[in-house]
Formats: structure tokens, sequence, C-alpha cells
């Protein structure tokens, strides 16, 4: 397990040779290895800082706030993907999950008469269960992430589907309680909604929970060395169960979110969302091999997304044009990662 280091601590003068020592390519090395967040951050503010120039109405309070309310729903899912990749899995059926509980609560509370708070914890209760599922299957069966949220993602829509008889609920046909996350919020010149604060909170508290509990820390652990956290005492299994559970929770809070924001409970909703979540948390700065990144980063990255599509758009590009970008932002992400991943302490 990666020990580390307390940059509180006086350096020694051997360490400032060395530093002195070191390139500035190096230096950089060494400074986005101990910051994950730094780069998404600089490219989001050079982003913005371009497309402002090339189109001034990018700046303006509507754009941004349209920008917020439309990676909401994605920057939540991403929260719970960050979870999974920081262990060095993956989850490909975030978005099914989602569907799963967004048609769960709506159905239940339009033809079953369930009222609509309840039938919102049942939804939620359902992506908690999907969750540990996936866990269960990863943990108790061994399998590689990979293929079980590959299995499950196809599990899990067709349950949609058989359940909702492929059939979507509308707005008016939903409680209020269902449809509070969509509540129109004017914060100064900036017009959001009541989802875009939920996905904040989630992110606070959560970055919170992995940088000062001690699951956190076993969190990062299992993602850097899975034999040395077996080694020191940390049960791997039992973590990895309660990080797909965890976000099973997530994605279930998710579906309240995506509700109020597109007004329907669809199967046809978030198709892109498996992909899209995991671009959020590459571009954010996690390592996809686990034991390297924050939430921060993974929110930056969704902003970064939500920049570039409403920027190219603002900027008259095609769409080809801005699924190209998307790519190839995936690409230089994970390249970096690459070369960060290769710094000698």
């Amino acid at each position: 397990m990666t020990t580390t280091v307390d940059t509180t601590a006086p350096v020694s003068a051997a360490e400032q040779f060395a530093l002195r020592r070191q390139s500035p390519i190096q230096r950089l090395q060494h400074l986005l290895h101990g910051h994950p967040s730094l780069s998404p951050l600089l490219v989001l503010v050079i982003s913005a800082v371009i497309f402002t120039i090339v189109n001034p109405r990018f700046a303006q309070p509507t754009t941004i706030g349209l920008i917020l309310q439309q990676v909401a729903v994605i920057a939540a899912l991403a929260i719970g993907q960050t979870l999974v990749i920081l262990t060095a899995g993956i989850d490909l059926s975030v978005g099914a999950i989602a569907i799963l509980a967004t048609l769960f609560s709506a159905n239940l509370a339009v033809k079953a008469d369930v009222p609509g708070f309840l039938a919102l914890l049942i939804g939620i209760a359902v992506g908690v269960l999907a969750g540990a599922v996936n866990g269960l299957l990863v943990t108790r069966l061994n399998l590689p992430p990979f293929i079980v949220t590959l299995g499950t993602l196809s599990i899990f829509t067709a349950i949609a589907l058989l359940y909702s008889g492929g059939q979507q609920v509308g707005r008016r046909q939903m409680p209020d309680t269902l449809n509070w996350a969509g509540t129109p919020l004017q914060l100064g010149p900036f017009r959001i909604t009541t989802g875009v604060v939920v996905v904040a909170v989630l992110a606070l508290v959560m970055a919170f929970v992995l940088s000062q509990t001690s699951w956190g820390r076993h969190v990062y652990a299992v993602g850097n060395d899975v034999d040395a956290a077996r080694l020191v005492g940390i049960r791997v299994d039992r973590v990895l169960l309660s990080v797909y559970t965890v976000a099973g929770l997530i994605y279930g809070i998710t579906a309240w979110v995506q509700i109020g924001r597109s007004g329907t409970a669809s199967a046809n909703a978030i198709v892109d969302a498996n992909l899209d979540s995991i671009t959020a948390v590459v571009i954010g700065g996690t390592s996809l091999f686990g034991g390297r990144g924050a939430i921060l980063g993974t929110i930056l990255g969704a902003l970064i997304v939500g920049v570039f599509r409403i920027g190219l758009t603002l900027a008259g590009v095609d769409d080809q044009w801005r699924v190209l970008a998307t790519g190839l932002l995936v690409i230089v992400a994970v390249s970096i990662d690459q070369w960060i991943r290769k710094v000698k302490a």
C-alpha cells in the first residue's frame, strides 16, 4: 500500500537538493501526481476562456446555468463511478441502474398509488439493491467488474422494460415529490434547478467521506495494491461490496435528479450515461488503474464535457466534431495519467 506523504512536514536538505535537480517537466509530473484535480481545473479554465473569446455569449449567466443543469445527472453518476474506479474496477451498469430506479419510483407512484416520498425511497432502495448485486458478483464469484457490470447492464435494462412495459411516465402524472429536483432556482444571476444543488451536496458529502474517514482510506488502499491491503488487515471483499452498494445508492439518488431534469421517467433516457460517466471520471484525473483521484476532479471532468459541448455549439461546430473532441479529451487524459503514474519518488 502506498504511504501517504505528510506535505506539512519540513523538507529535508536532501529532498530540497533532489527537487533542485529536477527538470521543469519532472516538477510538473510530481505536482500533477500529488494534485490529481489540478490538470482538469486548468483544462476547464483555459477552455472557458477560449470559448468566451470565440463567442462572448458563453460567459453569460444563462449559458453557465444551462451547463450546470445539463451536467448534473452525469456528474452524479460519475461520483458513483469514481468510487468503483478508485478500487481499479469499472461499472458499465450505471445508466441502467438509474433508469431502473426511475421507472420503479414513477410507476409505483402513478400506477400503484404509492405516496410520492415512499415511491422515491423505494426507487433509491432499488438502486442500492442493484449496486449490492454487482458487488456480490464481484466479491463472491470473484468475477471481473467489467464482465459483471456488462452482464447486469442487460439484466437491469430488461427488468426496467418488463416492469414498465416500455412506457414512459410524464411529469403531470407524477407527484410533486418526484418532480421536486426540477424546480427552478435563482441564485443571483444564475438560473439552475434544485437537482443541481442535490448533486453539489452529494459531491461534498462523498468528498468528505473519501478524504476524512477510514472507509475512504481503505478504498484508496484497495485500489493502490489489493494484496498489500489484505496484508495490513483490510477486509478487501467487504470494502468492494460496500463501494458497489454505495455507488448504487448514488445512482438511486441520481434517478430522482433525472426525473426532475427531463420531466419524464423513460427507459430511453440517458442512453449514453455509462460512457459519459466514465469520460467525466477519466478527464477528471482519476486513474483507471485505481488508487488515485478525487471527487472534485470528477466534477471538473463533468463540467469540462459540458463546457465543450455548449462551447462548440456556440462556436457553430457540427455535432460530429463535438463527439470527436470528447474522444480526444479521453485519450489525452488517459495518456497524461500513464505519464503521471511513472513519477519517481
